[in-house]
């Protein structure tokens, strides 16, 4: 094959170039393609070191014998013949001798050094190369490092390297080599991810691949258990190896990671660091996991050959051996690894302790996701059964279920709760407690919160000796679930218990608290101040991203916020897309109150975008929604008012007269509801009733729960007064509605409601808001407003790979093309493809194009609009 990058390294003017990697990798065949394509053939000398080669003098008379079969060679050196008094010394020597003259290019290819076995012989070497003339290049390839002071060729700039990373084929190479092979595979990735993209892994999968019936299943399931592959590790490294050393490889094999002091108890020896780093500097399958060495893993292909071999010869020691490991890892302070070998153990009990012990802390640190497959792997009975298992049962269900099947399996936690012991029922109740926390919050049940919060905080208090920063960390978590709670169902002061948990969460380094309830403040921020609660959700979002959340439902929450500001700013093409990633976040069955507001949310921006049939849709799946409530919740008046007002919008005059028949009494004097039927009399031609409607609104017998609402019915005031010829009352209403929208730029009820001649004639009397009138107006016309705060960031940073696609999308050149300008798969173009469209929050290239500008990740067009790009 043709391997144009590494061509170019091995052509660079290096006195000595060293391939070094492991067997299989590719490093003859590289060389012999290298000097086939590169014309080189007649002054390439090149001496394959015979295995276990203990003779020097067969040595070097086999690199003499090399020299002299190239041009250059022949016409400098004499032949010579084995002596006993002629040693790899006067060799070396007459070598230097004779091609002191040297004026052509020579290059010296000794294929499988690491065979070399004296010392003496590899002095020699290290002679030759030292003093040879500048021509003679050397190319050393060799399954690891041979000792010949090659460092000081390093710090000359003499040397040149190229390693196993570097020999590992990229999936364009393996498309090429499984296509020279006979065998399509549309997407090579899998194969290469599995092989790690190794030679001799991916030449074999090849030749099983030929003619086989799926050849898409078998490359994403190929393993180091495959006959033919299995073999070549077996012949090529493990049967290599001492005993001592093969008896580490395969007890160690049941672990993902390995170090020292663990393949000591797993090997039952000592020095198994020494052995490992051995391992890793030969070459032999064993990488290297951290810089200072001391933490490994084995090669995918490996580690599958060594799993089989364990099973095969020591089938009864494996159960054990997880154990071992399992004990290890929990004494350490890693609870992942040590549940994951208990459970591989088939120690259910331990393996639950483990997990109950941990999990509030995994759910703290974000790793709600590992916690969540960490209870998967346990027996269906078991998590019913067990009174620990069933609350984690519980607290998953809330997260990723339903609200239902979490009562459900706290209910079964708190009849088997008399079977745990008592040294750990306390922490059992502790689990128990904070699933009922939310679960409690999650129904809007505030008296029920509040009773939770203090009795976690009794059991909190009996666990700080043992574990003092628990007690912090459930205060927080029960301050932000209290915060959340009262914010959801209209309690008192919800800011007051946000900002005391945040800044406990900031203070005892918990981020995950941190973030959750910056989410909820941008949510009780809005109805204080949009600067505010922008400010908070900006800092939630880049938690999020700096730590991975983007789709946790808190996440969620604050997209849904940032995106109800910019819809009341009318900025609606801003809006979308954080709209659009709360849409892929949030889920009813688990954060109800969250998904209401995001169809609220929705219904506005449709409105915004003049799509009203779209928007009743979104209002009454939120009106829907809440019939699920158990308390009176603070979105519902509103949205049951926005439903009221899209039917208006539609014309729909009747059945808006019967929406409104159908409220109860207090239902029908909510301030919003006294909003929507304010323009419905509007809309019927009556401005006399409509002011009526109003008129509680506006001296705060009916009150609102958002300032723009207030505008709303102040601009309804000004539409109706000046209908029934009252200019003065107009104004003034209109001015009252002025005032309040221009602190936080909600346009939204001036876009519904246009009065562009009133809005003139006010211009031109004595107001206090002429920027703002003036906005208005050219919004009416069809411009949109500026955005102050610029448009959103990515969601997610972008990938380097990511990066490299972005820049070809303002280009000509398909998807396709593309892919063969970076030497990648069509494949893998359209999936960077499709992430990129999902982090801009776009659907199309070139909407993704203007997005990536907007943020700068692109340069401006110089000639804005001539660039077409094809879908």
């Amino acid at each position: 094959m043709s391997r144009p990058r590494l061509f170019e390294r091995l052509a660079a003017s290096a006195r000595v170039t060293v391939v070094s990697a492991s067997p299989g990798s590719g490093k003859t065949v590289l060389l012999r393609s290298w000097i086939s394509q590169a014309g080189t053939a007649g002054s390439a000398a090149w001496v394959t070191v015979r295995r276990g080669e203990r003779d020097p003098q067969q040595f070097w008379l086999s690199v003499l014998g090399a020299l002299r079969q190239t041009a250059p060679g022949r016409a400098l050196m004499q032949p010579l013949t084995a002596a006993p008094d002629l040693d790899g010394w006067a060799i070396a020597e007459r070598l230097l001798t004779d091609l002191a003259p040297l004026r052509d290019r020579i290059h010296l290819v000794l294929d499988d050094l690491h065979e070399l076995g004296p010392a003496e012989a590899q002095q020699q070497l290290e002679l030759l190369m030292m003093r040879a003339p500048a021509e003679l290049r050397f190319v050393l390839a060799t399954r690891h490092d041979v000792r010949l002071g090659l460092h000081r060729l390093r710090l000359e700039g003499e040397l040149a390297e190229i390693r196993e990373p570097d020999l590992r084929f990229t999936v364009t190479e393996a498309g090429e080599l499984l296509s020279a092979a006979g065998v399509q595979l549309p997407d090579p990735a899998p194969l290469v991810q599995r092989t790690e993209g190794w030679a001799a892994g991916l030449r074999l999968a090849a030749l099983s691949l030929a003619g086989h019936p799926d050849p898409r299943r078998f490359a994403e399931e190929f393993s180091g258990t495959e006959r033919t592959v299995a073999e070549y590790l077996l012949a090529e490294v493990l049967e290599r190896q001492p005993e001592p050393v093969r008896r580490l490889l395969l007890r160690t094999s049941v672990l993902e990671r390995v170090n020292g002091e663990l393949a000591d108890l797993l090997a039952g020896g000592s020095g198994g660091e020494r052995v490992l780093q051995d391992l890793e500097q030969a070459n032999a399958f064993v990488v290297a996991l951290d810089a200072g060495r001391s933490w490994f893993r084995y090669h995918h292909l490996f580690a599958d050959l060594l799993h089989l071999e364990l099973r095969r010869t020591a089938p009864d020691e494996v159960a054990a051996l997880h154990r071992a490991a399992a004990g290890w890892f929990a004494g350490h302070g890693y609870p992942v690894e040590a549940v994951r070998h208990a459970q591989a153990a088939g120690d259910w009990g331990p393996a639950a302790r483990l997990l109950a012990d941990n999990w509030y802390s995994l759910q703290l640190d974000g790793q709600a996701a590992t916690a969540r497959q960490l209870l998967a792997v346990f027996p269906a009975g078991a998590r019913t059964a067990d009174a620990e298992l069933a609350a984690l049962a519980a607290a998953e269900e809330l997260a990723y279920g339903s609200l239902e099947a979490a009562e459900r399996y706290a209910g079964l936690a708190e009849r088997a709760m008399a079977s745990v012991p008592d040294g750990r029922r306390a922490q059992a109740q502790l689990l128990l407690g904070i699933t009922r926390l939310v679960l409690a919050r999650q129904r809007w049940n505030l008296q029920a919160v509040a009773e939770e919060e203090r009795r976690l905080r009794a059991t909190a208090g009996g666990l700080d000796a043992a574990q003092p920063r628990v007690g912090e960390e459930l205060r927080a978590l029960a301050l932000i679930s209290l915060g959340t709670t009262e914010f959801w169902a209209a309690g008192e002061d919800p800011e007051r218990h946000l900002e005391l948990g945040v800044a406990l969460a900031r203070r005892i380094g918990r981020p995950f608290l941190e973030f959750t309830g910056l989410a909820y403040q941008t949510a009780a921020g809005i109805y204080q101040s949009f600067a505010r609660a922008a400010e908070r959700g900006g800092q939630a979002v880049e938690l999020a991203r700096r730590h991975g959340w983007a789709d946790e439902p808190a996440a969620g929450l604050a997209y849904v916020i940032l995106a109800a500001m910019l819809a009341w700013q009318m900025r609606p093409g801003e809006a979308e897309p954080w709209v659009q990633r709360a849409e892929r976040v949030l889920r009813a069955e688990t954060e109800p109150a969250a998904v209401l507001a995001m169809h609220q949310t929705r219904g506005m921006l449709e409105l915004a975008c003049g799509r009203d049939a779209g928007a009743l849709a979104a209002f009454q799946a939120a009106v829907r929604l809440g019939g699920r409530l158990t308390a009176p919740h603070r979105l519902l008046t509103p949205v049951r008012a926005w439903r009221l007002y899209a039917l208006v919008r539609l014309g729909d005059a009747d059945r808006a007269e019967q929406v409104l028949a159908g409220l109860d009494e207090p239902g029908r004097g909510h301030g919003e509801t006294r909003v929507a039927a304010a323009a419905l009399r509007l809309a019927q031609g009556d401005p006399q009733a409509a002011a009526g409607a109003v008129a509680p609104v506006l001296d705060g017998s009916a009150p609102v729960i958002r300032s723009a609402w207030l505008s709303g019915a102040f601009l309804l005031e000004a539409v109706a007064r000046d209908a029934l010829g009252d200019a003065g009352a107009a104004g003034r209403a209109l001015e009252r509605a002025l005032a309040l929208a221009e602190p936080d730029g909600t346009l939204l009820w001036f876009w519904l409601h246009p009065a562009p001649g009133l809005l003139r004639r006010h211009a031109r009397q004595r107001t206090a808001h002429p920027a703002l009138v003036a906005d208005i107006l050219s919004l009416l016309a069809g411009q949109a407003p500026a955005s102050p705060a610029g448009p959103p960031p990515p969601l997610e940073p972008l990938s380097a790979s990511e990066i490299r696609v972005l820049r070809y999308l303002p280009t000509n050149l398909s998807a396709p093309q593309i892919a063969g300008e970076l030497h990648v798969s069509h494949n893998t173009i359209r999936t960077h493809m499709r992430h990129l469209y999902a982090k801009l929050g776009t659907h199309r290239r070139l909407e993704a194009v203007e997005r990536a500008r907007a943020l700068g990740l692109l340069a401006p067009s110089p000639l804005r609009g001539q660039a077409t790009l094809p879908g």
